[in-house]
Formats: structure tokens, sequence, C-alpha cells
């Protein structure tokens, strides 16, 4: 590494000269002509020619030193900065290989990834689980803790399809690693369904019309199915330790939880911040995450 900049700087410094000193060139072709004769003569008459060659051309470059001088002196600032370029391109190089060996961008090495991330780059075809009998959605638990949960849109292909995606591979990780199967309470919401969730009150949520990301199929409420039941409240251990593993792989995924919400903390609501035509859902607009 050490003889490449060497090398480097030696033949860069040749090159300046050539490019922008003429008595370096003169020399160089003086030089040059020179070994080019002596290479050729083969007689003594030749020799003796070559010999005052020589002295010549050391009397020209005597004169060429003078010279150099002269102009560098004239010309500092340009000698800088060329001198700057010809050695901070290998100090740079030198500095750069230490700091970025060539041995980390070997491709076949391993990387930590997160394969969550991996699977949805690649394009993971995943399923929407088959449709919850509709009476689950109707019992008393449901509706106080989701108020009119019987009429919302359940339907993953009004999803945003990114979204889509993300939303599938939570249900996925969750069942996997976790051990937690999930429903989706509601998708897709209709800015009409909105103002009449509105009327309900703040406690229900604070968004009013096309001021939520369910508008833009960006957002979503979920829960958990255990023995054949909807479970929804945060008062159950079990449920409440399967929010918080929610809210851990959708942030792993992009997503931003309800749980994290200062106020109207919403533990089953997941959104999908992707663009600023939207609004932030629900409580979003009236807190920030903590």
């Amino acid at each position: 590494m050490l003889f490449g900049v060497i090398l480097y700087f030696v033949l860069a410094v040749g090159l300046l000269a050539l490019a922008f000193f003429a008595p370096a060139r003169e020399w160089l072709v003086a030089t040059t002509q020179h070994w080019w004769s002596r290479g050729l003569t083969a007689g003594s008459g030749l020799a003796d020619a070559g010999q005052r060659r020589v002295r010549g051309a050391s009397h020209s470059a005597g004169g060429w030193v003078g010279r150099f001088v002269g102009w560098a002196r004239a010309h500092a600032l340009l000698c800088s900065a060329g001198l700057v370029v010809v050695m901070g391109v290998p100090l740079a190089a030198g500095v750069l290989r230490v700091l970025f060996p060539a041995s980390s961008y070997d491709h076949t090495l391993s990387r930590p990834v997160d394969e969550r991330v991996a699977d949805l780059l690649r394009g993971e075809m995943l399923v929407a689980p088959p449709p919850l009998p509709p009476e689950m959605f109707t019992t008393r638990e449901v509706e106080q803790a989701r108020p009119m949960t019987a009429t919302a849109s359940r339907q993953w292909e009004l999803l945003d399809e990114g979204f889509r995606s993300r939303l599938l591979m939570v249900f996925k990780l969750m069942r996997e690693t976790h051990g937690y199967d999930m429903v989706l309470l509601e998708g897709y919401r209709s800015p009409e369904r909105q103002a009449a969730l509105a009327a309900l009150g703040p406690t229900v949520t604070q968004a009013g019309p096309y001021e939520s990301l369910h508008q833009h199929g960006m957002a979503a409420d979920c829960a958990f199915v255990k023995n054949g039941k909807i479970v929804i409240t945060e008062r159950d251990p079990w449920a409440m330790l399967g929010y918080e593993k929610y809210g851990e792989v959708a942030r792993s995924l992009g997503l931003t939880w309800g749980g994290d919400w200062r106020s109207l903390k919403d533990y089953g609501h997941v959104e999908w911040r992707r663009s600023a035509r939207s609004k932030p859902d629900d409580s979003a607009k009236a807190t920030t995450p903590p």
C-alpha cells in the first residue's frame, strides 16, 4: 500500500511538471535525445558528441532549476493547490483504507439483518387471514372498547398496499415469534364514519373527517384472539404483554404504534406515516410520541 502511494506521488509530480513547466518538457526531450543518441553511438566521434550533449543538458538543467524557482515564487498559490491535490488523494486513500478495510465489502461476509424488513424487501406475498364470524365482533367487551366495531370495514384489499404488507408481516411475526393470533378490527374508514365516531366524544377519537390515516387505508385497529374470543382489554396481563410485543414488531417495520402516544393511548392501533398528505390519526394530532 505504501509503495503504491509513493509511486502515485512520483508519477503525479512528474506529470504536473510536464503539464505546467515548459523547461521540464525541454529537459525531458533533451535527456531522451541524449540517451537515444548514446544507444546509437558506436564510434568515438559520436561518443564525443554525446559528451557535449551531456554537458549541454547539465547546463540547461541548471538553468531550468533557476527558472523553476522563480516561477514557483511567482505562482505560490497555484503550486500550493497542486501540492494539496497531489498529496491529498493518496493520503485520503490511505486513511479510508485503514477505516474501511477492503474485506468489509465482501458480500459473502455475514451481517446482522432484520429479517422482517428483508422479507418485505424481497416482496414476500402474505395472504390475509380468513374472516372471523361476524358475531365475534358484537360482544359486550368489543363494543365497550371499540364502539361501532360491528359495522367497521375489515377488507384488507381497501388498505394501502405498502401498509397492508407491513400489517400482514406484523400478524405473521406475532403468531410465529410471540404466539399471539391477531385480528383486524377496522382498516379503511370512510369520512362519514369518522365523523360519526368523532361525535361519540374525545375518548373515542379526536380526529374528524379526513384527519385520520384510516381514510387513506394507512391505519388499522387490531386485537388478539384467544380461545375463540376477541380480547381487547388492557386489564388482561396476557393482552397487555401482547400489546407491548405488538408495538415492538410494528416499530421494527416502520409503523407508528398508538401505545406510544402521550394521551388517549390506543394500544391496538398502528399506522404508516409514509406521506404528509394526511394528518396523524386520532389522538396523534393532539399528542406526540414520547
